[in-house]
């Protein structure tokens, strides 16, 4: 069997694929168990600048395979279940997991972007998206709600009835109206060489630097203003003195050649 998700690393790049491109990447079981495997790869890479999020073949992805999953009804189980301590389940972890990745990930989609895949696009940090893409929050379609992360991703990125709207009807929408909710970040002709080329622009800047504002955003966007005021100080007090730091300073004061070191840990 072909692997569910390949990853291809290009100048501190990780491009990540999901590879099931002849059922339009659709989610069975070992989709699911290759995406969290290569989000756990990607964490322990403290090389990598940038993650790209793709799909293969004609389409990002089109959600969850209902036949393939179904058929045997442990997998119900196996992607619901929770272990102690732990924050999601197997079916959270496609989306919610892209979150936790202490570098940018960007989603490039195109063709269908339904249910799951809508979800894991959703756990990215940017989506970049052709012009003709279509996208559905597809699970009242069958009698669902979404459960792949969505409470937590969709909530930073749009109002609350337009959230109930795409919950509740399933409807299909394409790219202008998903950049007008405000659930794409930009519609590209390109959008994987958008991607490529906004990733190398952050590559330029101290990677410990690009982790912790990324850990404070998700951190504190929808925290009091006591936990968010705090997190900035805790997570500044992680940078200040550091070598990133200090490079990134002397490159500013005086275009210092010296090169940044991997990113501490988070």
């Amino acid at each position: 069997m072909e692997p569910r998700v390949v990853i291809d690393y290009q100048d501190g790049i990780a491009i990540v694929s999901l590879n099931r491109g002849e059922k339009y990447n659709a989610l069975d079981m070992a989709m699911f168990d290759g995406i969290t495997s290569a989000v756990a790869e990607l964490k322990e890479n403290k090389s990598i600048r940038a993650v790209i999020l793709k799909g293969n073949g004609k389409g990002f992805c089109a959600g969850l395979d209902m036949v393939s999953v179904l058929k045997n009804p442990l997998n119900a189980h196996t992607l619901l279940k929770k272990e102690d301590g732990e924050v999601s389940n197997l079916a959270q972890d496609v989306g919610y997991l892209w979150r936790s990745l202490p570098v940018p990930v960007i989603a490039v989609t195109h063709g269908s972007c339904f249910g799951g895949g809508m979800q894991i696009a959703l756990g990215a940090d940017f989506r970049y998206s052709t012009a003709d893409c279509r996208f559905s929050i597809m699970e009242a379609k069958w009698g669902l709600i979404p459960d792949m992360s969505l409470s937590v991703t969709l909530r930073e990125l749009t109002r609350i009835d337009i959230a109930k709207d795409l919950v509740m009807t399933g409807r299909i929408f394409e790219a202008p109206q998903a950049l007008e909710y405000g659930l794409i970040t930009k519609i590209c002709d390109d959008p994987l060489a958008d991607a490529l080329e906004f990733a190398k622009q952050l590559s330029t800047r101290s990677p410990d630097a690009v982790m912790y504002g990324k850990k404070l955003l998700n951190d504190t966007w929808v925290s009091d203003d006591k936990s968010a005021l705090d997190t900035e100080t805790a997570y500044q007090k992680k940078l200040l003195g550091r070598w990133n730091h200090l490079v990134a300073s002397s490159r500013n004061f005086f275009k210092s050649p010296l090169g940044f070191k991997k990113r501490q840990n988070g």
